[in-house]
């Protein structure tokens, strides 16, 4: 169990509860929840059905469904796909199982039992479309950040053609890695939309008015180390995979940073302890998963980085698990 001190200041935080004073950060002590079955490629993302099962996406083309307790349900592999899936959710009204093939550049509506996809929607540009993340409104329609064109396209609730619902500079990169819009949320108002930058390390808010219509976005935070996924909670924090930073960084309403969780202990017998490059997160109850990615970014040719030798040794990919306080 994690400490007192841990367990009332996070818990708090993260029920949205405001502090009388100033709280040091307590980064908590993330465990093992699952490994992905042996041989299976870098894990990317993470969704949770409507009974909590959780999914994990894969660069080899699986997806990998667990229990709540961490035990192996399922494994299919997505066909036809270009094998390099990233994010996946599952529709609030039809319930598709919608995937990210960003190899493809295309949205797929996958059968989480058979593997079977069928093309959702396929996104404008070619070889230059980067499309990463995806979100819904309260209206069903489907919206993907596109990492390379500075586009969140928007897709009708059931597929067909995406129309570039907001292209921004803001989204585009200008750091490393290379990729700029990526994980993305609404606040429960549906008045802002929240975009990760991961190559800039900003998170761009964007006003939506009250037809939908996005306005003139903005730099909402600043210095978020690798921001890759993004979820806004039921209080309209934002939390923030951070992958180059190995944490995850929780953001109030205002932007400032109310904690900071996670950190890399190391890899022992080929499985990474703590974070290794989280990419994604998912908050459920009084637990938060991240999927430890634990890019080698050398092999996207691009030049390493600090902690580039220490993704060489994993050899037994998983997810990672936080508990914020006592059960109920």
């Amino acid at each position: 169990m994690l400490k007192t001190i841990f367990v009332r200041t996070s818990l708090a935080l993260a029920l949205g509860l405001a502090a009388q004073t100033s709280l040091a950060w307590d980064r908590g002590d993330f465990k093992t929840f699952a490994l992905l079955p042996a041989g299976s490629a870098n894990p990317e993302a993470l969704a949770v059905d409507n009974r909590g099962a959780i999914y994990a996406s894969t660069f080899g083309g699986e997806i990998h469904q667990f229990s709540q307790r961490g035990q192996l349900l399922r494994s299919i592999k997505v066909t036809p796909s270009s094998g390099a899936l990233l994010d996946l959710a599952f529709h609030p009204m039809t319930g598709a199982l919608l995937v990210v093939d960003f190899g493809g550049h295309q949205i797929l509506d996958v059968d989480p039992v058979t593997g079977a996809a069928t093309v959702f929607s396929t996104i404008p540009g070619g070889a230059a479309a980067g499309p990463n993340a995806l979100t819904f409104d309260a209206q069903g329609h489907v919206f993907v950040s596109d990492s390379f064109q500075g586009v969140i396209w928007r897709i009708d609730a059931h597929g067909g053609s995406p129309q570039p619902w907001l292209t921004e500079a803001l989204l585009m990169p200008s750091g490393y890695p290379p990729f700029g819009a990526n994980g993305l949320g609404f606040n429960k108002a549906q008045s802002l939309m929240y975009v990760a930058n991961t190559a800039n390390d900003t998170i761009i808010a964007i006003p939506v008015d009250a037809n939908g219509v996005a306005q003139t976005p903005h730099v909402f935070a600043e210095g978020v180390n690798g921001a890759d996924g993004l979820s806004v909670d039921e209080h309209d924090n934002i939390w923030i995979a951070a992958n180059l930073a190995n944490e995850l960084v929780v953001l109030d309403p205002t932007g400032k940073a109310i904690n900071v969780l996670g950190d890399f202990a190391g890899v022992k017998n080929g499985v990474v302890q703590g974070l290794l490059f989280p990419s994604d997160l998912v908050k459920r109850g009084n637990r938060v998963y991240a999927v430890n990615f634990a890019l080698d970014v050398t092999t996207l040719g691009l030049p390493a980085n600090v902690t580039t030798a220490y993704t060489k040794q994993v050899t037994r990919h998983s997810i990672a698990v936080l508990k914020l306080g006592d059960d109920e």
